[in-house]
């Protein structure tokens, strides 16, 4: 258990459980508690209506349907069934798949295992400095022959917010398929008409204050026939994804949409903006080696800061701030090992830049108080480092 004292400052790794979720979900792990699927009684028949109403939440929370809703483990699934699904089905003479150069690791991994196994074109789209996508390299990647692209909404390192109807525009008169990895984009942005630009959605409840190992996919509802699952069984979720769901988790996504979808987002993601903003001030303020990675504000995750501590190496000053702050550098990997951002890179970052930066990111819980500390500390471990 994370100490008490430690403040959280790593919400785009995962988001606390907001306690009006725990509450929702409590009863479904004990009275509450019959399989979804049992259609013969009314314990079953409860756990139905109760997945549908989930359902129902997140669909609303993307302007969509419920029955275009499916669930998942978690984004990095509904990732792989957004890309693998349509590419086993594709029309002959659609052979291409874009991706962004600052996708997540599993769109990237998940991109390059269909090129390997199925032969198909993948083709990465540059960005500039901020993290928006080039929409000159985007436009001439573009062809007849695309299958589809993947532009992710929000990025989870740097926050750079992109511009999805304009995305989508360029992508229409060539039919290509659009999916937005959007797992970070409910803390971010109003939701509300993603599904009116996106073919697939994918979401993550732990990036929005629900449970962990529980997301969803969007699936528009002309395409659901063209979509091979990866997952086969008792053919639940009209054989997109079958298995028994898992009805608290379910549960728990659905009230974590409907809190990110109520009139109270909007104000709570300017305020944690404003701490946001704060913080890198009183940062910069305090070492004039420090500077901020990425857009600016307007097009940024309201919580991300993502700092470049020049002259400094990220991983002690991480280790110096511990246990009092929690705070994450930009590297990702499966296997435990170290590496590289492959964002920032993208974004033209040095090797020495990238091992000097670190990203601290806000949210719900987070107070005015806990930024003053954790600046405070961040300034304090920079300069016993020097």
């Amino acid at each position: 258990m994370n100490d008490t004292s430690t403040i959280y400052a790593d919400y785009q790794a995962t988001t606390p459980l907001d306690p009006r979720v725990r509450d929702r979900m409590a009863p479904f792990w004990n009275e509450s508690f019959g399989n979804p699927h049992s259609s013969g009684h009314i314990v079953g028949w409860q756990a139905h209506l109760a997945v549908d109403a989930a359902a129902s939440s997140v669909a609303a929370l993307i302007g969509a349907d419920p029955d275009e809703i499916v669930f998942t483990s978690g984004a990095t699934e509904a990732n792989n069934l957004a890309l693998f699904g349509p590419a086993f089905r594709a029309p002959r003479g659609r052979r291409r798949i874009l991706v962004s150069a600052i996708e997540h690791k599993c769109t990237l991994s998940a991109s390059q295992a269909i090129a390997k196994r199925m032969g198909f074109s993948v083709e990465s789209i540059p960005v500039n400095p901020e993290g928006l996508l080039d929409l000159a390299a985007f436009q001439s990647a573009l062809g007849d022959d695309v299958l589809l692209a993947s532009i992710m909404a929000v990025n989870n390192e740097v926050g750079t917010i992109q511009d999805l109807p304009r995305v989508s525009g360029l992508l229409a008169p060539h039919g290509i398929l659009l999916h937005c990895d959007a797992a970070q984009a409910p803390c971010a942005v109003n939701t509300k008409t993603f599904a009116s630009h996106a073919d697939f959605i994918s979401l993550s409840a732990h990036k929005m204050y629900g449970p962990q190992g529980i997301g969803a996919l969007y699936i528009r509802r002309e395409l659901q026939e063209r979509i091979e699952p990866l997952i086969y069984g008792g053919d639940q979720q009209k054989g997109l994804r079958s298995g028994t769901l898992p009805l608290p988790l379910c549960v728990g996504m659905g009230v974590a949409a409907e809190l990110a979808a109520n009139g109270e987002a909007d104000s709570e993601r300017k305020r944690i903006g404003n701490q946001r903003d704060e913080f890198v001030r009183q940062i910069e303020n305090g070492n004039p080696c420090v500077s901020l990675n990425g857009p600016g504000p307007s097009r940024r995750h309201p919580g991300n800061a993502n700092l470049k501590f020049v002259g400094h190496e990220a991983e002690e000053i991480l280790g110096a701030l511990q246990p009092k702050l929690a705070a994450s550098t930009g590297s990702a990997c499966t296997t435990g090992m170290p590496e590289l951002s492959h964002v920032l890179l993208a974004l033209g970052l040095s090797t020495d830049e990238c091992d000097a930066s670190i990203r601290f990111s806000f949210g719900r819980f987070t107070t005015d108080d806990d930024v003053k500390s954790a600046a405070d500390l961040v300034l304090r471990a920079l300069q016993d480092g020097s």
